[in-house]
């Protein structure tokens, strides 16, 4: 029987979501490297923005034409006019520069992204994607997620392990429209650290106080364990 007071069950849930989402956020991290040119998709992925390591020059780059974009404004330093690709105010760092859409897919297409973090509805043990719509639902458009996935050096999944109903979003086959097939190189979530290889998915890190066994119970195809298996850490 749960000791929580009802009053104040959506304040314990809300809080569980929060420390899930800094724990994937931190974790992707920790893959940035000096130099890096990034782009951080929308939802989730935008917070990797305010962890990125002291002393780290990393330039972030959003599809609306903005290159330089920083950490989320301190409440009440919001400018209206600085907003990224998901329409949510963001600050610049010294340097940034701004121009059209088609200049910043340009640069997406021509490959000059070095790390592409988008979110995801379903990831398959090929490594394809699936982020983009549920078919019946209302859906904006696609957005610069093709274009991302086909054109960046490396793609980076970040993503709660489950469903809202506990169902694995890590499958055997995606059964949602595709973003792109055999895109992803690397997935993270509140569970787990798990590379995309041609053998399979492989193990390497497990959040901790979880088991493998734990993490294999909400994830459907098998995983291979890696030998160098680690606790997951954020930054």
């Amino acid at each position: 029987m749960s000791t929580v007071p009802a009053s104040d069950k959506p304040k314990e849930d809300k809080q569980k979501e929060i420390e899930k989402r800094e724990r994937i956020v931190c974790r992707v991290a920790r893959e940035l490297q000096d130099g890096f040119y990034v782009n951080l998709g929308i939802g989730m992925p935008t917070l990797v923005a305010n962890h990125v390591p002291k002393g780290m020059e990393v330039i972030l780059q959003s599809e609306n034409g903005m290159l330089g974009v920083g950490p989320y404004p301190i409440e009440g330093q919001e400018d209206p006019d600085l907003i990224n690709a998901g329409k949510e105010t963001v600050s610049e760092i010294p340097g940034t520069a701004y121009f059209s859409s088609a200049d910043s897919f340009a640069m997406i297409r021509g490959g000059h992204i070095d790390l592409s973090v988008l979110g995801a509805m379903e990831v398959d043990e090929q490594g394809s994607l699936a982020n983009w719509m549920i078919p019946g639902k209302m859906v904006k458009g696609m957005g610069g997620a093709m274009d991302l996935v086909a054109s960046a050096r490396r793609v980076v999944v970040a993503m709660e392990h489950t469903t809202r109903d506990g169902k694995p979003k890590i499958l055997k086959k995606c059964t949602l429209p595709l973003t792109g097939i055999g895109v992803v190189d690397t997935i993270v979530t509140e569970m787990a650290y798990i590379k995309v290889t041609r053998e399979g998915l492989l193990l390497e890190e497990v959040a901790p106080g979880l088991s493998v066994d734990e993490v294999q119970k909400f994830t459907e195809p098998k995983l291979k364990v890696s030998a160098d298996l680690k606790e997951m850490k954020g930054i």
